[in-house]
């Protein structure tokens, strides 16, 4: 059992060292050495180690240090102890602890480090863990709104932030995470209303890039037949095709990281195999007949990856892969202009143009949202049906239908004479 001692008095003893009491019976007490420096009373107590810890608290601060001891004593006969030393680490260390444990992709991890060196380092980096408080979070989600940052971007920082002492909190170097407090209000993600593209615009951007270049036109109907994101269309072989089966499988990506185009796996690292039709298979087939696949080498997954070589779909004039930025650049954005049209930023998108238009479709054929959710790589189906869930077929002519035919379980004869009366 701990006990807490007074650094400034003592109990007054005899020659013979026996306590000296009072007429009461308590103990007479003296000054120490050690009157009036330093804190005056310190908590000492076995840890669950079996070390010997110790606490210092100043000057009429009795009491706190005697609820320390308590708090201390009922913590270990629990399991939650925890070491006060523990929460002097710093955000910072426990922050590279966590990154370290983050997806392997290169892109995601070179996201997560400018998000935490440029919004979260310079605010919470040197801190504690043990010295951030719900009041701590709450400062720095006020000054993000502040600066009018976005609901989405607010809402990944956050969720860094979050992750970050959920392993301090696993670690037993803090009892709770301040970003679960009550009084904390965590961002929310908010999904734009997605606006599907009418036909004369689909039409009117593959003729424009035809105008940009022929071989580029191929973009339309591959990306609007089979709901690619653009990294994965960019990194599209007639290889991934089963003609037997009449399927695509997604196996690739092409990305672009801190200078180096490399081959990857699809977002989340998760291949996935999309029906094919026969009107996409015929329009890649004319497409090759004019501009035949071309091999192209690069890494695999990093800069320093393996060397692999796929035959791709579409490639630049000099015959090379193109990152998604530079297809943006030179390519997309300028069928617009080609095109006659007002290029939105983020309606026009390949990603919000072709791969939202997929989904409209299949959706509008009675394609079940689970389904759509395995042809996009989704993880969560929840997500899908969020996304797109303004877009599902009106069922409420269904729904009459359904009960009409159920009304017969409730008519009683005699029924149309009532109504006609």
């Amino acid at each position: 059992m701990g006990h807490v001692d007074d650094r400034w008095w003592r109990p007054k003893r005899d020659e013979d060292g026996k306590v000296i009491v009072n007429g009461r019976g308590k103990p007479v007490m003296e000054k120490t050495e050690l009157f009036g420096r330093g804190l005056r009373y310190r908590v000492r107590y076995i840890d669950p180690d079996g070390v010997e810890r110790s606490k210092s608290f100043p000057d009429r601060e009795k009491k706190r240090a005697d609820d320390f001891l308590i708090e201390v004593e009922s913590d270990k006969r629990e399991g939650k102890y925890i070491d006060p030393r523990a929460s002097r680490k710093t955000f910072r260390q426990q922050a590279e602890s966590w990154y370290r444990a983050q997806s392997s992709d290169p892109a995601t991890r070179e996201a997560l480090r400018s998000r935490l060196e440029s919004r979260i380092y310079p605010v919470f980096g040197n801190l504690p863990v043990g010295r951030i408080l719900p009041s701590t979070v709450r400062d720095w989600v006020s000054e993000l709104e502040e600066r009018k940052y976005s609901d989405n971007y607010m809402a990944v920082l956050f969720d860094i932030v979050a992750g970050v002492l959920d392993t301090a909190v696993d670690d037993k170097l803090i009892r709770q995470n301040p970003c679960n407090a009550k009084t904390v209000r965590r961002p929310v993600r908010r999904s734009p209303k997605v606006v599907v593209w009418a036909d004369d615009r689909v039409t009117a951007v593959r003729r424009g890039l035809g105008s940009v270049g022929e071989r580029y036109s191929i973009v339309i109907p591959v990306g609007a037949g089979l709901g690619l994101r653009q990294g994965e269309l960019l990194g599209l072989s007639p290889d991934d095709i089963d003609r037997e089966a009449m399927t695509v499988h997604i196996q690739r990506q092409v990305k672009y990281v801190k200078g180096t185009l490399m081959f990857a796996l699809p977002k989340r690292e998760k291949t996935r195999y999309i029906p094919l039709s026969r009107a996409v298979l015929d329009a890649i087939d004319q497409h090759m007949k004019v501009f035949p696949p071309q091999p192209v080498t690069l890494p695999w997954g990093s800069a320093d990856g393996d060397p692999v070589t796929a035959r791709l779909l579409i490639v630049n004039e000099q015959c090379g892969a193109m990152s998604g930025d530079l297809f943006t650049k030179i390519v997309w954005k300028p069928a617009f202009g080609k095109a006659g049209l007002d290029y939105q930023n983020r309606a026009d998108g390949m990603h919000s143009g072709l791969r939202h238009l997929y989904a409209s479709k299949l959706l509008s054929r009675g394609v079940s949202v689970k389904e759509l959710a395995d042809y996009l790589g989704h993880e969560d189906p929840g997500f899908t049906l969020r996304v797109y869930t303004h877009l599902l077929p009106s069922s409420h002519e269904r729904a009459r239908q359904a009960v009409d035919e159920a009304a017969r379980i409730w008519e009683l004869p005699g029924d149309d004479g009532l109504q006609a009366a």
